[in-house]
């Protein structure tokens, strides 16, 4: 009985949300506003995985997915594929300006095949501005985006999800940003050789030596050090050696929805005295605490019926324990996370860090579902308008939009070419700093 009274509360919440994010939306004077603002400054998304998926569906050919169609629904796809939340039309309405494309690589892949298939995204990416020139141009400088975004056109970067991808390589760092990256996340799922992340047990204490140098090689070169997906620990470290603005991609507030993947207020009130920026991420876990306790929920009953290697009431019969997910599924339906509860996140962040540290980081086409009314990148206004109808100033709205981490760049690149007065290229080794492997 507390259970259909909690889902039904909870969906009466969702329905107000939903109906004030409408009156947003449609409110003419909103929209004009919002309109302006984008109009002067480049909305700038912090995380979008399309490369990713783009290598996944077509083998990393750009021109077997027709970015100028909707690709809400791709066809040749299987039966129940979900389909891409970024396509040519949703980012001009969304009036997208900058995007940092992400090149991932899973981190169950290191060594030098890492590097090749890193370098294989970035094609991707530079592939898109080939194949779109109309649409996509590469930017490297905060100049080039306000220059791009000015010519109607999306100004992309590239963001490295992973510092498993520079195979602990302090060259190969150097050359992927000679290749155009212009941020690398310092971990993924899985901590490394040299950092910790959030979503597995620590084994450095956060960053070790060679992560620090790792760090410092990032601030001499002007690429920004991304913080989301690293442990706490891993974030401080981070942040004392840091002499330039850190970012978090895609990261929320740990206040708002208590996930590991989220930044804690003693973190935030770090982040505000580095400058720094906290991209607010989109992926449903992260942005709701209920639908973050329902999907450990689930994963629990998932084990309890196929759990490898010997556990499960249903090991060795997929079929079965399939039915039973789905049985459970029905009669425990997921809560739904909303735009209003990502807008929570926002104000959360600007209200503990400052208006001047906050910015949006989607993961589109990263994540398997979205918040209600942030379907896909034509939805971007949508969020600035429910912040404009909660009172947000013109200002503050084109901050959150691209101004802030256009600011965090522009204060990296100054802070690169101080040091590159002063500082040559580092050549230390993982071994060198950290001392054999153990």
């Amino acid at each position: 009985m507390r259970r259909i009274v909690a889902a039904s509360v909870l969906a009466l919440a969702c329905a107000g949300a939903a109906q004030a994010q409408a009156q947003a939306t449609a409110d003419p004077k909103i929209k004009a506003r919002v309109e302006k603002v984008l109009a002067k400054t480049p909305l700038i998304d912090g995380h979008n995985d399309l490369p990713g998926e783009i290598r996944g569906r077509a083998g990393g050919d750009v021109a077997k997915i027709d970015l100028r169609s909707d690709t809400s629904k791709l066809p040749g796809e299987r039966p129940g594929a979900i389909g891409l939340m970024t396509d040519i039309p949703r980012l001009k309405a969304g009036h997208v300006g900058g995007q940092f494309w992400s090149v991932f690589i899973s981190p169950q892949f290191d060594g030098p095949v890492a590097v090749q298939m890193t370098l294989e995204q970035i094609d991707i990416v530079k592939g898109m501005t080939v194949r779109y020139p109309d649409v996509f141009e590469m930017a490297y400088t905060a100049d080039d985006v306000v220059r791009i975004h000015k010519a109607g056109k999306v100004a992309s970067l590239i963001g490295i999800e992973g510092g498993h991808q520079i195979n602990d390589s302090l060259p190969a760092l150097r050359q992927m940003y000679a290749a155009g990256a212009r941020y690398m996340t310092l971990t993924h799922a899985l901590a490394n050789r040299w950092a910790d992340s959030a979503t597995a047990n620590p084994v450095h204490n956060g960053l070790t030596p060679f992560g620090k140098a790792v760090v410092a090689e990032m601030n001499r070169m002007g690429m920004l050090v991304d913080l989301s997906h690293v442990s706490e620990k891993t974030m401080k470290d981070a942040l004392a050696v840091s002499q330039a603005p850190v970012i978090f991609s895609h990261s929320g507030s740990k206040a708002v929805a208590d996930h590991a993947r989220n930044v804690s207020d003693e973190v935030l009130a770090l982040v505000k005295q580095n400058r720094g920026v906290v991209m607010v991420n989109f992926a449903t876990t992260y942005v709701s605490e209920a639908r973050n306790r329902w999907a450990a929920d689930r994963s629990a009953e998932q084990a309890r019926y196929n759990a490898p290697p010997f556990g499960g009431l249903y090991i060795g019969q997929p079929e079965k324990a399939a039915a039973a997910l789905a049985e459970w599924d029905k009669a425990h339906p997921g809560p739904p996370a909303t735009l209003s509860q990502v807008a929570d996140h926002v104000e959360h962040i600007a209200k503990v860090c400052g208006v001047d540290c906050v910015g949006i980081g989607s993961d589109f086409d990263g994540i398997g579902d979205t918040p209600v009314g942030l379907e896909g990148v034509d939805k971007f206004p949508d969020l600035l308008a429910e912040l404009a109808r909660r009172g947000w100033s013109d200002e503050d709205l084109g901050k959150v939009a691209g101004g802030n981490v256009l600011r965090a760049l522009r204060e990296a690149e100054a802070v690169a070419k101080k040091l590159q007065a002063t500082t040559q290229p580092s050549y230390a080794k993982l071994t060198d700093l950290d001392g054999p492997a153990k």
